[in-house]
């Protein structure tokens, strides 16, 4: 949540920064004015994506929403959470053999708190989860 916060105030700061001075200089054209707008909105739109991740667990199973995708799954589906040394994010282990980044955990600045998320998903995917493929 505080990630998305910093991200979503500097994308609108930046935004208002780059339109304001689009529109203050007198010597700008219409094309000059409209690619600061165009930068702007470009910055904020790559630091929305850049603040969309998240994982949402509840009793029924797990939502991961990535960059681009969201994926909802039922915990029986899910075999193994994954964070080991080195990984960016978490990964989900999931029954039909693949694996799922969750890069709503990620250990880069917050390393004790992404540990401490992929415990609690753990142990909630071996409370609700089969634990094993199905069969």
């Amino acid at each position: 949540t505080r990630t998305r916060a910093v991200l979503m105030t500097v994308g609108v700061a930046v935004l208002v920064v780059l339109t304001a001075v689009a529109l203050l200089l007198e010597r700008l054209g219409p094309g000059e004015r409209a690619s600061f707008i165009l930068t702007g909105l470009l910055f904020f739109g790559v630091l929305m994506l850049l603040s969309r991740p998240k994982v949402v667990a509840e009793e029924g199973g797990v939502t991961v929403v990535n960059l681009t995708t969201k994926r909802r799954l039922e915990w029986a589906e899910v075999l193994r959470v994954n964070l080991r040394p080195g990984d960016p994010w978490v990964y989900l282990d999931l029954a039909d053999g693949t694996s799922l980044p969750v890069m709503g955990i990620q250990p880069g600045i917050a390393k004790a708190h992404a540990i401490s998320d992929a415990r609690a998903l753990r142990a909630l995917a071996e409370r609700h989860g089969t634990g094993r493929a199905a069969d």
